[in-house]
């Protein structure tokens, strides 16, 4: 089974071609989807090496739309039977989509959620860590569930999943939207611990409060108005 891997990426150029180096040298049948959300570093320059390897297809938009619009585009041009998202800040190692595809390869599962607080402690700062728990356990009082990370980059997902989801998100509103759609269409997500190398602001982690409280906004819409 193929799979495509989607990278957003916004102001990314110290990470990003390693990032996309380390996807590269998965042993995956892959097809790498690169979108560069409108970066005002250097990051266009970083990928050009990859913009004519086969395998890579990298777009880059003038504007900066938010990390859902390029999950959303990528999600439109991918290929594969199997669909995941990497972020491009090292924060998680893609040696563990090894891993996270096998039960949907195997026919055990049609989602799988990389969980970073499963049998790996706590990960990142204090706040961050109590803030994701949090929402996991809005997630697990509206709609059922028993989730860990509902904010994790790897959801894994079958491509023919994707079309039944109504996904408008343009920032990371993304993830409590595409996790409160999966659990009210009934499809169950397993969960499988990963290591996580956390970052912190200065470093360039992007995420802030403000996107914390869109979330739980999200996550209550999704499931009374949706």
């Amino acid at each position: 089974m193929k799979i495509s891997i989607v990278i957003p990426v916004y102001n990314e150029e110290k990470t990003v071609a390693q990032a996309v180096r380390k996807v590269l040298a998965l042993d995956l049948d892959k097809e790498v989807l690169i979108i560069n959300d409108g970066s005002s570093d250097g990051t266009r320059e970083a990928l050009a090496p990859f913009e004519s390897m086969e395998g890579v297809r990298v777009f880059h938009s003038p504007v900066n739309f938010g990390k859902g619009s390029t999950v959303r585009i990528g999600f439109a041009f991918a290929t594969g039977e199997i669909v995941t998202i990497q972020d491009a800040d090292l924060e998680l190692d893609p040696r563990e989509l090894l891993k996270l595809t096998v039960p949907i390869r195997e026919g055990r599962a049609d989602v799988v959620y990389g969980s970073r607080f499963m049998n790996s402690g706590r990960g990142g700062s204090l706040s961050f860590y109590i803030a994701n728990r949090a929402l996991a356990g809005l997630t697990n009082l509206l709609f059922g569930s028993r989730l860990t990370d509902i904010e994790t980059c790897y959801k894994v997902l079958r491509r023919d999943v994707i079309p039944g989801l109504k996904l408008r998100a343009s920032r990371f509103e993304i993830e409590p939207e595409m996790t409160a759609q999966l659990l009210k269409r009934g499809y169950k997500i397993i969960e499988m611990p990963i290591a996580y190398n956390a970052r912190t602001k200065e470093q360039g982690k992007k995420i802030s409060w403000h996107d914390g409280i869109t979330a739980v906004l999200t996550l209550i819409e999704q499931r009374f108005w949706m």
